[in-house]
């Protein structure tokens, strides 16, 4: 279909009116991209709506049977000492990442994978984490000061809103955006920018993407984490995956390998001239 042909607002709309997404506070924006991606496949408003359906389930299937966040937020607002060294701040983290299976994966060596990720990059200052799902109750194991700009992107409204109630409560700047950083990638220059295991579902999102995205990010360390093995730890990963950072590795571009645990994490830095 040509896009001129397409009604795109009423097609958003009426994504957004189904039973599945009519609460979710998805941004409309990941819609109309994926809307205007696969128009030139179909003749037809049904089978074109019929493929963004399957795209975007595709996208937010690893998060539906999101958590209640009204709940989470009353649970945050009872404890006493909100601190990030605090045990009940960290026992009520660990609850919540524990939860979705590629958080649950690194407790058990959170804090000396972000001491290896750290002894490789310095210690940001300002820090992207790009797709973050809820990666962001992870900050009381990364040993980072309240100082630093914490900015996290995430397409879901309601992750946003709780992510920065949480960022407030432990004494960070409430910087968590509703963004999808693949339609409108964040200008702000970085010491380091954070996609942990979300590439390789990116691009099947939109083959190439990974590649314009890396190239247009201002950061000065892109830290791109990859599983190493399938969930049920059967098949690995760690070629394909190797493959999908290389291939889109962009010009003037180096990349190094930390590898800790069942995650490789490529180190991704613009060459200086």
């Amino acid at each position: 279909m040509n896009t001129s042909d397409i009604d795109l607002e009423s097609l958003i709309q009426r994504i957004l009116d189904t039973k599945k997404y009519r609460d979710s506070g998805l941004n409309p924006d990941t819609i109309r991209d994926l809307i205007l991606q696969e128009a030139p496949r179909y003749q037809s408003s049904k089978k074109l709506l019929k493929s963004v359906k399957r795209k975007l389930h595709n996208i937010v299937a690893p998060y539906l049977g999101e958590p209640d966040y009204e709940i989470l937020t009353a649970k945050l607002e009872q404890i006493n000492n909100p601190s990030p060294e605090s045990p009940e701040i960290k026992s009520f983290c660990e609850a919540v990442l524990a939860e979705h299976a590629s958080t649950q994966e690194r407790l058990p060596y959170m804090e000396d994978f972000y001491n290896r990720l750290f002894q490789r990059t310095g210690i940001p200052n300002i820090v992207l984490d790009l797709a973050c799902g809820l990666h962001p109750l992870a900050f009381p194991w990364m040993g980072l000061p309240l100082s630093v700009q914490y900015h996290a992107y995430d397409i879901i409204q309601p992750r946003i809103d709780f992510i920065n109630f949480y960022f407030t409560i432990i004494g960070l700047e409430p910087l968590a955006e509703n963004r999808d950083i693949l339609v409108n990638p964040p200008g702000i220059k970085a010491d380091l920018g954070l996609i942990f295991k979300e590439a390789h579902r990116m691009e099947k999102r939109q083959p190439g993407c990974n590649r314009r995205l890396w190239a247009d990010l201002k950061v000065e360390t892109l830290a791109i984490s990859l599983p190493t093995q399938n969930l049920s730890g059967t098949h690995s990963l760690l070629n394909q995956h190797r493959d999908l950072v290389h291939d889109n590795l962009p010009e003037k571009h180096v990349v190094e390998e930390i590898s800790i645990e069942n995650e490789i994490v490529f180190l991704i830095r613009k060459v200086q001239a």
